[in-house]
């Protein structure tokens, strides 16, 4: 199961990324935005995707991962199991979100 951890040392291979906190607790952001962060909980990730139709394909694909509350209806931001998500793939949303908080030239520099 990844942890919190994990979450940072995905993030520690991301450009310009830093540990902070929102809603009292812990977020990665890139310079001033934030894109996922810990719930309350402490076993979901709350992860910004790119619109609400990837927020609900991802829910389609694997409703035991991935899903939402009623307090996200709205929002790009899907909750994620720790328990249920395999390392690759939250290693592939954690990049995604930051390609979507990221400024543009910030993305572009690290495509190359």
């Amino acid at each position: 199961m990844p942890t919190w951890e994990d979450v940072l040392a995905i993030g520690a291979t991301l450009p310009e990324v830093v540990e902070s906190s929102w809603f009292r607790t812990p977020c990665l952001r890139v310079r001033k935005t934030s894109f996922c962060r810990m719930k309350e909980d402490g076993e979901t990730l709350v992860v910004r995707v790119v619109d609400e139709e990837d927020k609900v394909a991802l829910m389609r694909m694997d409703p035991d991962v991935f899903f939402t509350t009623p307090h996200y209806d709205g929002y790009a931001y899907i909750l994620v199991r720790l328990s249920r998500v395999d390392l690759a793939r939250l290693r592939e949303l954690l990049e995604d979100a930051w390609r979507v908080s990221a400024p543009k030239r910030l993305v572009a520099a690290h495509d190359g």
